[in-house]
């Protein structure tokens, strides 16, 4: 009895293995949701396995550098190649605000490719992540700082440390100034918080552009194999500046931005995909 229970156990997961791997290379729409499905539970674990390690040293940000190693991993299993150009653009000897563009939960892989190149990199989060154990202890552990959406006067205190952070342990702040992910042709507009943080702690704003991902169509439910590249523009200093320049600000780095989101994701767009 036991060696036909062996048996039909074998036949049932042969046939089941068989089912997923003709549906993810038949189905677009199957390879979407498996795609999305194989990053989630690999970033997850990418995240914390390696909370062991972490511990010796909390709150430091070479503990990100595990993770990212491990979200480098999970883009060569979705396909997923990444170019990075303008490195020597990099802010040297001073912390700075990175301004990176969102488009998709897949931006946690640019973070990925980002963290080795820029030293001591560091996020915001809201609060409530940190209570999402163990993700919540590891981003404590490299140094994620978490701030409350809800109470303005917590918030601002914690950007005002994120400030001094920046100025006395050179951080490199990596924040979504669009505040909500949109993968579209053109930038939404810019949220003043990632500009407030730079003007009051007097350092430079990074910009960082990554080019559309033209591997995902969410309508068409598609997630093909793909590349796109990550361009580190020139800083944009803020020394001197004061709350009235913000609005100058905001502008001056939206347009750099979209310059050169416009451009590279057209290069990439006939390059690499022959999309007219």
């Amino acid at each position: 009895m036991l060696l036909i229970n062996d048996y039909k156990f074998e036949i049932t997961s042969t046939a089941a293995i068989m089912f997923i791997i003709i549906m993810y290379t038949s189905s677009h729409a199957f390879r979407y949701y498996a795609k999305y499905t194989i990053f989630s539970v690999l970033s997850y674990i990418s995240a914390t396995i390696f909370l062991p390690l972490m511990l010796w040293r909390p709150r430091d940000y070479r503990n990100g550098l595990l993770p990212a190693w491990g979200g480098r991993q999970v883009s060569k299993i979705l396909g997923i190649t990444w170019e990075m150009k303008g490195k020597e653009n990099i802010v040297q000897n001073s912390g700075c605000v990175v301004l990176i563009n969102h488009q998709s939960c897949l931006d946690l892989l640019v973070l990925s490719e980002i963290y080795p190149v820029m030293e001591k990199c560091t996020v915001i989060s809201k609060k409530e992540i940190f209570y999402f154990w163990p993700f919540g202890l590891a981003s404590w552990l490299w140094g994620t700082i978490f701030i409350d959406r809800l109470n303005a006067e917590s918030a601002q205190r914690t950007l005002n440390k994120t400030g001094e952070a920046i100025r006395h342990k050179q951080a490199k702040l990596c924040m979504f100034p669009e505040g909500t992910r949109h993968g579209g042709p053109e930038l939404l507009n810019f949220k003043k918080g990632a500009f407030h943080v730079a003007i009051s702690a007097q350092c430079p704003i990074q910009p960082v552009v990554v080019t559309q991902y033209f591997f995902v169509d969410h309508g068409k439910r598609t997630f093909d194999p793909g590349h796109a590249v990550i361009t580190i523009l020139p800083p944009i200093s803020t020394e001197g500046m004061t709350k009235e320049d913000l609005p100058g600000l905001i502008e001056k780095s939206r347009t750099a931005m979209q310059e050169a989101y416009t451009k590279s994701s057209a290069e990439i767009k006939t390059k690499y995909y022959n999309i007219s």
